[in-house]
């Protein structure tokens, strides 16, 4: 199993921007979601197997998103144990396609090994991702 935390505030895959380039089109991620994928890199690098994982895998991530200003000191102390969730945008599945392709060719070969994936929305006054990887047995 590997497991590890990303601190900081999660940062949702944006949509895809297009340039031409001599009459070609070309897509490219927006900045923020390309530094905060190079950040997830970084803090995966640490928990690298030896090889790249190459079977079907599991994946469960817990996002943290800073509480929210306007929340009353009740409000806060629900969010923190979890007893508010956020319910707004960004879509769980955006943070997970960030996640997901933030780790191909660092932990696994393709992200289309997750076979199985269970991903949460919660506040907390301390931001992160805690992601935790399995290798599934085939047979």
């Amino acid at each position: 199993m590997i497991k590890f935390t990303v601190y900081g505030e999660p940062v949702a895959q944006g949509r895809p921007r297009a340039t031409t380039i001599n009459g070609h089109v070309r897509m490219y991620d927006p900045k923020k979601s390309r530094d905060y994928k190079n950040y997830i890199r970084l803090a995966a690098s640490e928990h690298k197997p030896e090889k790249l994982l190459e079977g079907p895998l599991s994946m469960k991530v817990k996002i943290y998103r800073p509480s929210l200003k306007s929340f009353s000191k009740k409000k806060a102390e629900m969010a923190e144990k979890g007893e508010i969730r956020p319910v707004t945008k960004p879509d769980t599945d955006n943070y997970i396609k960030a996640i997901k392709d933030a780790l191909k060719s660092v932990i696994w070969k393709d992200d289309s090994q997750v076979v199985e994936l269970h991903a949460s929305k919660y506040y907390s006054q301390n931001p992160r991702i805690e992601i935790e990887i399995k290798e599934l047995l085939e047979g």
